[in-house]
């Protein structure tokens, strides 16, 4: 597989916690990515918040997208996320992946998670191992 778009199709749109989540990819190329999904009930918390793996999958799958934008295949090394506001019930929620490092074996991701008011929920930084 060498099609940048199959690579992106594969990591993404053939995502298949990505489309049980309601994960929609907007945005895509080289380098950069913004998925969107809104806060369903089944996606809370004990505490009625959203999970924190739901903002984690939105911006690891807007970080497949950016990484795979360029072949070869690319998968997570290491990704931390830091929550910084709660969201519920309802809330739309974007996600941007920007590189901002790329060589021939590796990749380095920050992603930020946005409400609908443009205010930051979540950051992330992720590094990726590009396969030959």
């Amino acid at each position: 597989m060498d099609n940048k778009q199959d690579l992106q199709e594969l990591a993404v749109r053939r995502d298949a916690l990505g489309k049980y989540l309601g994960i929609t990819l907007v945005e895509a190329r080289p380098g950069y990515a913004v998925t969107t999904m809104t806060v369903k009930p089944e996606l809370l918390n004990g505490v009625g918040i959203t999970h924190g793996g739901t903002l984690f999958t939105l911006a690891d799958i807007a970080m497949a997208a950016a990484s795979n934008s360029h072949g070869p295949m690319a998968v997570a090394l290491d990704v931390h996320i830091s929550f910084l506001k709660a969201t519920r019930e309802g809330e739309f929620l974007t996600a941007t992946a920007r590189e901002e490092n790329l060589t021939g074996r590796t990749g380095l991701y920050r992603v930020e998670v946005r409400d609908r008011q443009d205010e930051l929920v979540a950051t992330v930084t992720g590094r990726v191992s590009r396969k030959k």
